[in-house]
């Protein structure tokens, strides 16, 4: 795969934070580099950033001072759009506006030769519409840095409609040679990242707009027990509310509005009031001289665990509890017929969140998903006002038991990392039906671009292939409009396990059973009809 030769020029376009940031990518990748900015001080002034940037390198023992010195005498300030005619590449990086991008594009065609490639690193705009008034827009190619460029290693190479196969495998190459890790996608709304991330921000401000749980304890489950570095209430206040509300509204939009992909009322509030996060001093969280003062996430007190349980059929991406029970030196009674579900000593059900609410049942408390069970420090439960205290009581006990910290949240459907992560995956599962990209590249995109500890096909593989689908099935359910609905594409995941297994296969006798068979013996006949969500 033949990339940009060293040799050759590259440009960029655009002298802001990203713009620097490739050109010093390229630049100790070996190329000569050109800056250009409308504002032509603008570009000398990045040239002596990026410069000021490789003698930090040095500084700190990680580029030697000849590879410096050779690499600060490459690098260049182009007054004109005139010089840039001997480029190879022109990478765009300017305002995100489509006119003045276009503008640029028409501009830069009529100056270099038939053989540059044009790339934008736009993060939201279609590709296809950027190369509209090109005469050869097949040269034209998405490259989407993540910031900071000389950091992060995703790349998102971005075919338009027009793009030429070989300006594509040209582009993936030159990312490759630079030492970033490309991945494919066609030219759909958000691309990768910001298409397959939303779910992550969305969930958690539903959870919270539903009365299910505060910032604080939503962002700890996610990270504590979900594996995420960071939460989605964290996470938006350090990039700024208006910026990540912005992407969503914008991906929403150009999925004429679909229900998948619906903004916060929450949000646009914080929005309109004017507190964007840490820039502002204010966003989910307060911040003073630059720390956030958090609030603790709730935290159950201490509860006697129990002396045994007994374990009612495979309890599938969470069988892994088993174990820890055991070696907590509690009990453990198995059986195999029925559940799945752990039935506590006081006839009380501990259930793995399902996309059901416990008012649904007697005596019943759900528990979230976990990235890693044994690893996980933190658990969320949720119980309505019918579960008994006992049974809270010996839920909570038992997770302590096992050296969690509990919290215990309102009676959301599917929790919080649950429903999360059947949106991820589902998502994905859409995108890769529908061309957008590899599931091999959208795993790739999701770890390398938002630290997240698994791809949606890798959880989907950890949790089973029709796990998701039964969640989002039981979500959709119980929150109509069309959110939860699962795709077509994780419904066929699902049949391909069996159809004998598959969500939805069964009689709706099965289905209305509930997650345990004494929660479906015991409820009332008008418990399963008259569901409300908290």
């Amino acid at each position: 795969m033949t990339g940009i030769e060293r040799s050759r020029t590259v440009a960029v376009v655009g002298t802001g934070t990203m713009g620097q940031g490739i050109a010093q990518v390229a630049l100790l990748a070996g190329h000569p580099v050109l800056l250009h900015d409308a504002v032509p001080e603008r570009a000398d002034a990045a040239v002596t950033a990026v410069t000021g940037r490789v003698e930090r390198l040095v500084a700190k023992g990680r580029l030697d001072r000849a590879a410096a010195d050779a690499a600060t005498g490459r690098i260049g300030a182009a007054r004109e759009l005139s010089e840039l005619a001997d480029c190879a590449l022109v990478v765009e990086a300017i305002l995100e506006d489509v006119a003045a991008k276009q503008r640029l594009f028409t501009a830069l065609e009529a100056v270099v030769a038939p053989d540059c490639l044009l790339a934008t690193n736009t993060s939201s705009l279609s590709v296809t519409e950027l190369a509209a008034p090109l005469k050869h827009a097949g040269r034209l190619v998405g490259l989407h840095f993540f910031n900071p460029a000389p950091l992060l290693p995703l790349v998102e190479v971005v075919s338009g409609y027009a793009t030429d196969p070989e300006a594509a495998e040209r582009a993936f190459g030159t990312a490759l040679a630079w030492g970033k890790t490309p991945v494919r996608c066609a030219d759909t709304p958000g691309f990768i990242v910001n298409r397959i991330a939303r779910p992550f921000y969305a969930e958690a401000f539903a959870v919270y707009e539903e009365q299910g749980a505060d910032p604080a304890t939503i962002d700890a489950v996610l990270r504590e027990s979900g594996g995420f570095r960071m939460g989605p209430f964290e996470l938006t206040d350090l990039i700024g509310q208006d910026v990540n509300e912005a992407v969503t509204r914008s991906v929403w939009e150009s999925f004429f509005r679909s229900p998948k992909f619906l903004p916060s009322l929450a949000q646009r509030r914080l929005v309109q009031s004017g507190r964007l996060g840490r820039k502002s001093g204010q966003g989910w969280f307060a911040y003073e001289g630059g720390d956030a003062a958090v609030p603790a996430p709730h935290t159950a007190g201490p509860e006697e665990a129990p002396e045994y349980v007994t374990v009612v059929g495979d309890l599938g991406p969470a069988a892994g509890l088993v174990d820890l029970i055991e070696e907590a030196g509690i009990t453990v009674e198995a059986v195999e017929a029925g559940g799945p579900y752990i039935q506590l000593p006081g006839e009380g059900q501990l259930v793995l969140t399902d996309g059901k609410t416990s008012v649904e049942f007697a005596d019943v408390v759900y528990f979230d998903l976990a990235l890693d069970y044994r690893g996980a420090t933190r658990i969320a439960l949720a119980a309505s006002e019918d579960t008994s205290p006992e049974t809270l009581a010996e839920a909570v006990g038992l997770f302590q038991r096992l050296g969690k910290q509990v919290s215990v949240i309102g009676d959301v459907p599917g929790m919080i990392v649950a429903r999360t992560v059947a949106m991820l995956i589902d998502l994905a599962a859409d995108a890769v039906a529908k061309g957008a990209a590899s599931e091999e590249d959208i795993d790739t995109a999701m770890r390398l671009g938002v630290n997240y500890p698994l791809g949606p096909g890798q959880w989907h593989e950890r949790v089973g292939q029709d796990w998701a689908y039964e969640l989002l099935e039981n979500l959709d359910g119980r929150c109509p409009g069309g959110r939860y609905a699962p795709s077509l594409a994780l419904f066929r995941k699902s049949y391909a396990a069996g159809p004998e297994d598959a969500a939805g296969s069964g009689d709706a006798a099965a289905d209305a059973a509930g997650p345990g068979d004494a929660a479906a013996e015991a409820a009332a006949p008008d418990d399963a009809d008259g569901v409300s969500a908290p």
